[in-house]
């Protein structure tokens, strides 16, 4: 298609949307894509994209996956809504019979929502109405620092105040904000939930990975001694497995690297293998019967019209016997290894610090003379670089990561290491760097 075309679908796109994480102001002409297959994106001029962020970290078997499709499809000359108050359906039903398999073994109830932020919502009010429900003034919430938990109001609160979350500060319900556990501040983080206790409802955590803080990335022994901690101060712990679920980071959950389980647990992203929207919310017999009661008042009140939607159901299904071959499973070690391997390449690289890599996500910074920020501006120019060379990267600021779908081949995944490197070679070079503001919009 000739560049009318393009341009004649970017324009009609800029007249109507409203694009997120955007500032429409200053954004240049969103990318028109019309198709995609596998690893690839492709636009209406024919350009093909690797998209190595699985659009947003959604997407694990690629793109149009002919089982997905057929599975959905047969579903949807079946039944395609229906409402899940007072009624039920069979991918409903297996679906949460095969989730619950999976997840450690106090995980017993499935609440079903529509995305990552409101299965976080779902969590919270479940902590906070179990102890409401049992008599309790439990109102507390301690959270990471850095956290990101969604962007509604309850999964903003406990998300760490930013620019992002400034505009809403005096709307957001106090959070307790502690550091991510290492070896040095293990003793003083257990002193400091000691003392809040008595107070507390819950602890939400994303495990292993703060995806959207820049990949930032810590051991599974000290997340454990501190799960164990809360464990015997009766605190529950929500476990944020919206992105680091179905297989990122090198298992099947984050939940597999820890010997202590969770009371609750929120997935979404990866869930329907990227097909449509949807979020799960699980939690333990005992959060579940502390609403069971002749007490109408002690229900849950908490739903969505497209909750347990069946066609994300049979999504959902399709992807999860997906993600169960040995075949996928072989292509997430697989890329294992290569981030391993390329990760120390990168390390020695003299404009690159602070690797590190979780399964198949690997994240590193590139060194400016900005601090290390979601709103340092080369994000913009490597953005940009690497659209140009046929990559979807989308930098966190200076901190660039991968997130490929399952599927690329070693071959495709060479491909983007490699342009990686000439990327940062080439802004060695001044005169390939913008020089001021205005150059990066």
């Amino acid at each position: 298609m000739n560049n009318t075309s393009i341009q004649s679908l970017q324009s009609r796109d800029k007249a109507v949307n409203w694009h997120p994480y955007t500032q429409m102001k200053t954004a240049g002409d969103a990318v028109p894509i019309v198709k995609g297959k596998g690893v690839y994106l492709y636009d209406e001029n024919g350009k093909k994209y690797i998209d190595a962020v699985s659009s947003w970290w959604v997407t694990l078997h690629g793109h149009a996956h002919p089982y997905i499709a057929e599975r959905v499809f047969q579903q949807l000359n079946t039944l395609e809504q229906v409402i899940f108050a007072g009624f039920t359906h069979e991918p409903a039903v297996q679906l949460s019979e095969n989730l619950l398999q999976l997840l450690p073994e106090n995980q017993k109830k499935v609440f079903y929502s529509d995305n990552g932020s409101t299965a976080v919502e779902a969590a919270l009010k479940m902590c906070i109405q179990y102890a409401y429900n049992s008599g309790k003034e439990k109102t507390k919430i301690i959270a990471f620092k850095n956290a990101y938990h969604g962007d509604t109001f309850g999964a903003m609160s406990v998300s760490g105040r930013s620019v992002w979350t400034k505009p809403f500060g005096s709307m957001l319900f106090e959070v307790v904000f502690i550091d991510i556990p290492n070896a040095e501040n293990l003793e003083s983080l257990k002193i400091q939930i000691r003392d809040l206790a008595e107070e507390t409802a819950c602890f939400i955590y994303e495990p292993l990975v703060q995806g959207a803080a820049g990949m930032l990335m810590y051991e599974a022994k000290h997340l454990d001694e501190l799960m164990k901690f809360c464990r015997d101060e009766e605190i529950l712990m929500i476990q944020d497995e919206v992105f680091t679920g179905f297989g990122r980071t090198g298992k099947l959950f984050a939940a597999n690297h820890l010997t202590e389980m969770p009371d609750i647990m929120c997935f979404s992203k990866g869930l329907t293998g990227g097909t449509m929207p949807m979020g799960i919310t699980t939690c333990s017999q005992e959060i579940f019967n502390a609403f069971l009661s002749e007490d109408k008042y002690k229900t849950l009140f908490h739903g969505h019209s497209f909750t347990a939607n069946p066609l994300a159901c049979t999504a959902a299904l399709a992807s999860m016997e997906l993600l169960l071959q040995e075949e996928t499973l072989s292509a997430i070690d697989c890329i294992n290894r290569q981030h391993s391997d390329f990760s120390k390449i990168l390390s020695k690289h003299p404009d690159v610090e602070n690797v590190r890599q979780t399964g198949t996500i690997l994240a590193f910074e590139y060194k400016t003379d900005q601090n290390t920020s979601y709103f340092n501006q080369i994000g913009k120019v490597l953005y940009d670089e690497f659209l140009e060379r046929g990559i979807i990267m989308r930098p966190l600021g200076n901190v660039m990561y991968l997130v490929p779908p399952y599927c690329i081949t070693s071959e495709e995944l060479n491909f983007i290491y490699q342009n990686i490197l000439e990327v940062l070679d080439a802004f060695k070079n001044p005169d390939h760097c913008p020089t001021d503001a205005a150059d990066r919009e």
